[in-house]
């Protein structure tokens, strides 16, 4: 993947130049909530990535600092993807894309015991959600 030149110095601008397109928060969420680490997880996501795609967006999350990959101990061959502490930091943010989903969306998926933790408890939350990317 070749570098990409920031168009403008707007915080928006930068957060949309990693997660503007449709498929870079899907690979975060499987990471974050999912417990998805391999490429072959990534790809059973309901939302049928294409391997190109998933590929390049993996590879501008390790690039920009938000993935780690390493060679999996036990199955040498298999890279294994994990979430740096900048991508912890997104926690926040896709627990309110989930809230604001579940407030708006009739058909949502979001799982109510999440949603009323979130309302709830969201520090306890949190602090489970980290202690278990960690």
């Amino acid at each position: 993947m070749k570098k990409q030149h920031r168009r403008s110095d707007c915080p928006i601008n930068f957060a949309l130049e990693i997660f503007g397109d449709k498929w870079t928060l899907l690979i975060i969420r499987d990471l974050m909530f999912k417990g998805k680490h391999y490429y072959g997880e990534f790809l059973k996501s309901e939302e049928k990535m294409a391997t190109n795609i998933l590929a390049d967006r993996l590879s501008l999350l390790e690039q920009s600092g938000i993935v780690t990959k390493t060679v999996d101990e036990q199955h040498k061959s298999k890279l294994v993807y994990k979430l740096t502490p900048k991508g912890i930091d997104l926690l926040p943010t896709l627990t309110e894309i989930i809230m604001w989903s579940a407030k708006h969306d009739p058909k949502t998926a979001a799982d109510g015991t999440f949603i009323e933790r979130a309302q709830k408890d969201r520090e306890n939350l949190f602090n489970e959600v980290i202690a278990y990317l960690v």
